[in-house]
């Protein structure tokens, strides 16, 4: 397990750096957290860090956002929180992002935790007392 911690917006570009020299070369990423906690900003931070200038944010209602980043390729970012099954998540073509050897980064993984492949980094995004954030990545 390794703690990132973030105690303001300002400490988002080195977190994400840090999150990626962290998970190194693996790509399926899943991001737990109550709503509110931050996994759209730090996500969005993440894809900057990989060099997508303008991120569009939560794809809350496409479910997915696509980006080419140059130096890592075709990246993911689900937003999974208005789907009620996993059915819904297979009507989208999940499985072929999951599996196609691209970066996913997943938000309300849960949704459909049976179908992400077993190398997948689960990170925990929490909020503290003092209203910093710490990220657990389980390694």
């Amino acid at each position: 397990m390794e703690d990132i911690h973030i105690h303001r917006l300002e400490d988002l570009p080195s977190a994400a750096k840090h999150f990626l020299e962290t998970v190194g070369h693996r790509k399926i990423h899943a991001f737990k957290g109550e709503m509110g906690a931050g996994k759209t900003t730090l996500i969005t931070a993440v894809l900057q860090a990989m060099g997508i200038e303008n991120p569009e944010g939560s794809p809350t209602y496409s479910l997915v956002n696509v980006y080419d980043s140059e130096m890592y390729g075709k990246i993911y970012h689900f937003d999974l929180y208005r789907i009620d099954d996993e059915s819904e998540a297979l009507d989208i073509g999940v499985e072929e992002m999951l599996y196609s050897n691209n970066y996913c980064f997943i938000e309300w993984p849960e949704k459909i935790e049976s179908l992400l492949p077993i190398e997948t980094i689960w990170s925990d995004l929490r909020i503290n007392e003092d209203a910093s954030r710490t990220l657990t990545i389980d390694l």
